[in-house]
């Protein structure tokens, strides 16, 4: 029987980590999303270490961890929100306008496609 509280059971099925909670007949291998969880967990405990080491005057709360994974624990802004996820002459993927991460450009998806509008004419031509 497991005597591991069902509070605990549920947070541990939410993140797909319940090996170490629950007896050898109930547990479950870790989800791909389980995992993927646990990594940006990490990494955003990582980002905010960062931050905090620096002198407080220093503190941008946005960056890079590792020089790799974009993280911005700033308020988002509708023109950071428009440039992570609608910039036509942008990269596919951007950093996310809050959180850890890179965000989808679906204004780099539509032209890529060719739906959207053709991004070297002005508005006016349009």
């Amino acid at each position: 029987m497991c005597n591991v509280p069902p509070v605990k059971v549920a947070v541990a099925h939410e993140l797909g980590v319940t090996s170490g909670l629950m007896d050898r007949e109930q547990r479950m291998p870790i989800s791909a999303r389980g995992l993927w969880r646990l990594v940006v967990a990490v990494v955003g405990v990582i980002a905010i270490v960062q931050e905090l080491r620096k002198a407080p005057d220093q503190r941008t709360w946005h960056g890079k961890v590792a020089d790799v994974v974009p993280y911005d624990f700033r308020l988002p802004t509708v023109e950071r929100v428009r440039n992570a996820y609608w910039n036509p002459e942008g990269p596919v993927l951007s950093a996310k306008a809050f959180g850890v991460g890179w965000a989808p450009n679906f204004g780099f998806l539509t032209r890529l496609f060719g739906q959207g509008p053709n991004v070297s004419q002005s508005p006016s031509d349009r």
